[in-house]
Parts: C-alpha cells; sequence; structure tokens
C-alpha cells in the first residue's frame, strides 16, 4: 500500500502516531494532498501568523506527501506539546489561500442548529421571491450574477466548522440557476417546499440559488411575458436585506449586458467582522445581564393544544390600508414611539392573553430582528452578510397600566437592545446561566433597502419592471410576523409558521387579532387607555391553540460504538469518530470500499471521553487502535488520542471537510500510508524548510 496519492477533491487528510515525538517536545504530522510548493509554504505561513507557539519544519517528499514538525518556542514542559483544535483545523483547511474569519454569535449557532438537524435543512433556509414582468434574456441573467459573485465576498463564502465554526472565503463560486416552464412545476406551494427541502451544502460557496419559473399568458396582457424568480438562501450567511443588496447589485450589471463594472465591495463581511473583533462585549453583558427574559416569560402565541396533525411551512396574509396606516401612524408619532412599536405592543397582548392569567400581570418576551446595519461601521448599510440577528424583547404585561406607558416601555427596550444585534442565545446562555432559550415568535419590521429609481427607470426603458420581493418561506421559529410597507401606503402583515405548532385556522385567527387591534388602536385618544381596553375589542373571539413545536434531532450524549464491519482476528481496529458536523454518509462508504483485514467500528461523541469507553477497549484488545476522523470528528479523535487513549500510542487520522466521497477517499489515502507503515530514514533527511518568528 502507499500514501502517495493526493486526497481527492482538494481535502487533506494526515496522520499522526501519538509517539511520534521527539524529546523536546515536537509532533510529527504526515500530510496527504494536492500541495504545491507555493501552497505548502502559504500553509506553514498560515501557522506561524495564527498560532505563535510553535516553529514550523515543513518537508515535501512528493507533490501530494509532506511532513510538517511542530517546535515548541520557549522552555517546553516534558513530553510532547498538545497542538490546538484552531491548529489542527488550520492544517486540514483548503484552499490553503483562502481567507478565513470567525462567525458572529448568531451566525455561529445557526451553523450548529443546522449541524444538530441535518434531517432538516429546510428549517435553516429562507426565501425571497419578485415577479419579473418583460423580457428576459437568460444568458444575460446567469453572467449578471456570476459578475456579482466575483464581486461579492459573501456569495464566495462557505463554513467550516473542524473546530469552532469559522466563515471561508474563497476565490470563485458557481451561482447555481435552475429555469422551469410554469407548466412544469405542480403548484407555487409545492415549488416553495421542495426548493427548502433541498438545503445546502454549508462547506461549499455559493449558499445562494435562484429559480425562474416562466409564467403562462393568460387574459389581458398575455403578450406581456412574465416570470417568478424565487431567490433561497441560507439563514447563516445572508439576512433579507442583504438579499436586497445583491439584488440592487444583480439589477446594475443585467443592465450593463452581464458584468458587474468595478472591483470588490468595500465594506464586506470582512470589514464588519475586524469592526466587531474591536468591540467590548462587557456593555452587552451588562445590558443583557438586567434584560434577559426570566424563566417564566411567555412566549407561546396561543393556549396549549395537542398535536396539529399538519406539518411544513405555510403563510398568511392581512393588510392595513393606507388610510389605517395613516391613522395608526398618527398615534404612535403623538406617543413619541414608531409603527415597530405599535406591532410590538399588540404582539405582546396577543401572547398576555394566551396565557390566560385575566387580570394578572406577566412577562412575555418575542423575537425582534435586527438588521445590524446601524452599527458605528461606515458603510455598514449596504453590507449583505448576516450582520444582526433577532435579539429578545420581553416585557412585563398589566392589564391596568396605561397604553401610553407600556408602548413607551417597548420601545425603549427595542432601542436599547438595537445597539447589540450581534449577541445571540449563546452569548445570552453564558453571562446569564439560565441555559437555552425556547423562543415562539418572530417580529420583523421592514428595514429593506428601497429601489434605486435610476435603476428602476432603466429597466424600464428596456421594458422590464419588477416589483418589490417579499418573504415567502423560511424563518426557523415557530411564527414569524413580517410587516412590509407596501408602494400605495399600505402595510402587509404576512405570518410565516410552522404547521406542526399551529393549525391553519389558528395561524388565521391570530393574524386576524393581531390586525383587529392594531386598526382600534387609533381610536383610543385618552390618555388613560388602559391595556385591558384595547384587548376587549377582541371579547368575543377565541385564544388560537399552539402546540409545543417538536424538538429538533439531538445527537447522542453518551460515547456509543457500532460496529460497521467486523474484520480478520488479530487485525488492527479502525475507529471512525463521529459527532454533529461530520459530513454524512462519509464513514458509511468508506466502511463499505474499505477491502483491508482491519475491524470498523464507529464511535459517536458529542465530548471527547475521559477513558476510552469499555465497549471500545473490549474490539481493540491488544490490536493497534487507529483513530479516523472528517471535520470536528477528526479533532475529537486527535483529543481521544492525546487524553483517553493515552498509554496505547494509537494512530490517528484526521480528513477535512469535503464531500462525503471526498472526505472517505482522504480517509483511505491517510490509512494507506498507516497501514504500510511510518516515514522511513531516508524520508526524514529529505530537506526541509523552517518556519517561525524571528525572537522578540
Amino acid at each position: 500500500m502507499s500514501g502517495g496519492h493526493p486526497s481527492p477533491g482538494g481535502v487533506l487528510c494526515v496522520t499522526h502516531t501519538a509517539s511520534a515525538t521527539t524529546p523536546d517536545g515536537s509532533q510529527v504530522l504526515e500530510l496527504h494532498g494536492p500541495l504545491t510548493p507555493v501552497e505548502a509554504d502559504r500553509l506553514a505561513a498560515r501557522f506561524v501568523e495564527r498560532h505563535r507557539t510553535f516553529s514550523v519544519l515543513f518537508a515535501s517528499h512528493t507533490d501530494s506527501r509532506h511532513t510538517l514538525t511542530f517546535i515548541p518556542r520557549g522552555t517546553a514542559p516534558p513530553g510532547p506539546v498538545p497542538l490546538s483544535s484552531e491548529l489542527l483545523a488550520d492544517i486540514l483547511l483548503l484552499p490553503v489561500g483562502a481567507w478565513t474569519m470567525p462567525l458572529t454569535g448568531t451566525q455561529r449557532a445557526r451553523v450548529r442548529a443546522a449541524l444538530h438537524t441535518p434531517d432538516d435543512p429546510g428549517r435553516h433556509v429562507e426565501q425571497v421571491a419578485l415577479h419579473w414582468t418583460g423580457p428576459l434574456d437568460p444568458h444575460r441573467f446567469v453572467a449578471a450574477w456570476q459578475s456579482v459573485a466575483a464581486r461579492e465576498s459573501v456569495l464566495r463564502s462557505a463554513f467550516d466548522w473542524v473546530a469552532a465554526p469559522r466563515l471561508v472565503l474563497h476565490d470563485h463560486a458557481h451561482i447555481d440557476i435552475v429555469h422551469r416552464s410554469g407548466e412544469a412545476v405542480p403548484s407555487w406551494d409545492d415549488l416553495l417546499a421542495h426548493d427548502r427541502a433541498q438545503g445546502f451544502v454549508l462547506n461549499r460557496a455559493g449558499l445562494l440559488r435562484l429559480t425562474l419559473i416562466e409564467d403562462a399568458p393568460s387574459g389581458e396582457g398575455a403578450s406581456v411575458p412574465g416570470t417568478r424568480v424565487l431567490l433561497t438562501y441560507h439563514r447563516a450567511l445572508l439576512d433579507e436585506r442583504g438579499v436586497h443588496v445583491l439584488l440592487r447589485a444583480f439589477y446594475r450589471a443585467y443592465l450593463a449586458g452581464g458584468s458587474l463594472p468595478g472591483g470588490d465591495r468595500r465594506p464586506d463581511v470582512r470589514d464588519h467582522a475586524r469592526w466587531l473583533a474591536g468591540q467590548s462585549p462587557d456593555a452587552a453583558r451588562a445590558y443583557w445581564t438586567r434584560a434577559a427574559p426570566p424563566p417564566e416569560a411567555a412566549v407561546s402565541p396561543g393556549q396549549q393544544g395537542g398535536p396539529t396533525r399538519q406539518s411544513g411551512d405555510a403563510q398568511a396574509r392581512r393588510r392595513l390600508s393606507p388610510a389605517q396606516v395613516l391613522r395608526l401612524r398618527a398615534w404612535v408619532t403623538a406617543r413619541g414611539a414608531g409603527e415597530s412599536s405599535a406591532l410590538h405592543l399588540v404582539w405582546a397582548l396577543l401572547l398576555h392573553r394566551a396565557m390566560g392569567t385575566g387580570g394578572r400581570p406577566g412577562h412575555v418576551t418575542f423575537d425582534v430582528r435586527l438588521s445590524g446595519r446601524d452599527v458605528a461601521l461606515p458603510g455598514a448599510t449596504d453590507v449583505p452578510g448576516l450582520l444582526g440577528g433577532c435579539a429578545p424583547l420581553t416585557v412585563n404585561v398589566d392589564p391596568v397600566e396605561p397604553l401610553e406607558t407600556l408602548i413607551s416601555r417597548l420601545r425603549d427596550a427595542a432601542l436599547d437592545m438595537a445597539i447589540y444585534p450581534w449577541v445571540s442565545d449563546e452569548l445570552l446562555s453564558e453571562w446569564t446561566g439560565r441555559g437555552a432559550r425556547q423562543t415562539g415568535t418572530i417580529i420583523d419590521f421592514d428595514s429593506r433597502p428601497p429601489m434605486i429609481p435610476a435603476v428602476r427607470a432603466d429597466l424600464a426603458a428596456q421594458g422590464v419592471r419588477v416589483d418589490v420581493p417579499r418573504l415567502v418561506g423560511g424563518s426557523g421559529a415557530s411564527v414569524t410576523l413580517v410587516a412590509r410597507h407596501e408602494p400605495d401606503g399600505g402595510l402587509s402583515l404576512t405570518s410565516l409558521y410552522d404547521r406542526a405548532v399551529l393549525r391553519d385556522a389558528d395561524a388565521a385567527l391570530l393574524l386576524s387579532q393581531c390586525v383587529r387591534m392594531l386598526r382600534a388602536l387609533a381610536d383610543f385618544t385618552d390618555a388613560g387607555t388602559t391595556v385591558a381596553q384595547l384587548v376587549r375589542v377582541l371579547d368575543g373571539l377565541g385564544v388560537p391553540h399552539a402546540a409545543v413545536r417538536p424538538p429538533g434531532r439531538q445527537g447522542a450524549r453518551r460515547p456509543s460504538l457500532t460496529v460497521l464491519r467486523a474484520g480478520e482476528p488479530g487485525a488492527d481496529v479502525i475507529c471512525l469518530v463521529a459527532r454533529e458536523g461530520v459530513v454524512s454518509g462519509a464513514y458509511e462508504r468508506f466502511a463499505r470500499r474499505h477491502d483491508g483485514p482491519e475491524h470498523i467500528v464507529e464511535l459517536n461523541c458529542q465530548e471527547t471521553p475521559l477513558a476510552l469507553p469499555p465497549a471500545l477497549v473490549e474490539v481493540v484488545r491488544g490490536a493497534r487502535l487507529l483513530l479516523c476522523g472528517c471535520g470536528p470528528g477528526a479533532v475529537t479523535a486527535y483529543e481521544i488520542a492525546r487524553t483517553a487513549a493515552a498509554g496505547r500510542d494509537p494512530v490517528v487520522v484526521m480528513a477535512g471537510t469535503g464531500s462525503a466521497e471526498a472526505s472517505a477517499d482522504a480517509l483511505a489515502v491517510g490509512l494507506r500510508s498507516a497501514v504500510a507503515g511510518r516515514l522511513t530514514a531516508r524520508d526524514a533527511d529529505l530537506p526541509s524548510r523552517k518556519h517561525g518568528n524571528p525572537p522578540h
């Protein structure tokens, strides 16, 4: 067997023997992958820049087989100096020239949520739709989007989670665009559901796709062609405002013949990451320690009911007329607030009503979507990406309190938390010690950038008219209430809801009650009007029922061992380490294709065990242990070798994140080298390149 072939698909594989250390604590790793000399130098330079506790000795034996020796700088304690998970992640990350950045708290939470529920990819995408009326050149359309991707770093981004999740910016990305005939689409709702169910492969750049559906001409104006355009994107990468910014760039590129003039947009997500890294979390921690939701706060939009016996996502829509919007705006403006505060007020009352506490006060909590574009970063308004997130707004609702007092408190709370749009549930849990928050609903008030009039006029000159894009699917919550200003001055209210939580009838009832109270607000002009008086406009109407939302699939907490293939007596044991984030199907593919005599088992563990599970000890007995892992499983395999398997000197085979096929094949390459034996003395004497920082 030979380990001299590059691992397919651009996935690096690293082999390491726990005993392969020198007296000075150095650690030796063997790399298998398609590294050119230039890439090898960049890889070593990355270690020197990011991990200053080591000097690096790099030796190339073939174009696809290399040796890395990490030499501790300064005085090292006896024994090998452990490599950090971040350093291991930097080794396994390709392409080596890619720029990486840490994730915001919201991004990190959403990536981990997607890894927790790989069987429900649709929960982690959002969809925006618009209608294109007039001629559409498909070739120019595709060229324009590719041109936008070449200039927008966010569209060339993907996620890597070998250690802590992070964003990887690639040099190129392909935008997936599908053109379909209207006759071939069974229904719009079916198309949305099917498109959501596809999800995205998070480690591939281009986490945005478009579907074009040609309308069948009918009735008046049948001679004018029409196309529905659906944009689907991952919630961890983009938000609706970011999609609108990208659409504006696309229109410019389309009008220019398919090529967007200029270079990369700046500022972009990299600049936002640098700005965010300079922000002190102390003020945010102090604020949220005071303002975090109490455990007893109500979050459900309805009284607890049984299973809905429904599934999937759906939406309901109502609207306020332009005249009703003017009356509402006048009412809230007179009280020093805005329309969003009026919507927060009404929603808080609906949540309190669902508590069933009668006239007693109680805390309610709902999420407010923050765009994050009003931070002190010049140019942040036009940065596409996920700069903000959802933050919990908590208020104590007392039925005898004046409406004006409650709306003022809601306004102040929204302004206070808007300063910290990057704070996530994970940080809230860490700062408050109150555990994960179970959110029920999200309020998303209009923060979209307007269409540039000159662009609209130029499109019209080519016979093209596009309407205002609207959110049509995906929210990640039980209910998301989306409020959008309309061109005629009206206000549309769309409820995007999980049918496993709300029956269609209950969702319609909830939205109707929200609209009824919004319309009634302008009638309460007396400064002494209480909360209870407004709620009375719902007398005679029932309270919606809501089921408890089914939890996402969680990985096993205790280590569990599964035998994938029994090997020959006395043969080595290949232990594949599984945990959340390991590419689905990689280990199964490896086990099916492996033709050696070894036993193959899978160890499922979400945390590094303190000792080898007894079942694994029984399988290994006196055989050699080969600990293997892909992506996050690779880091855990190394940690098991260093701690739980100390004294056994296992061989560790670590592969980067890639497709199931590429990851499985990379493991096979590394294992061939491990089974065949370690480096020969002749290999060790080959010329090397040493990298390190000069002494300070």
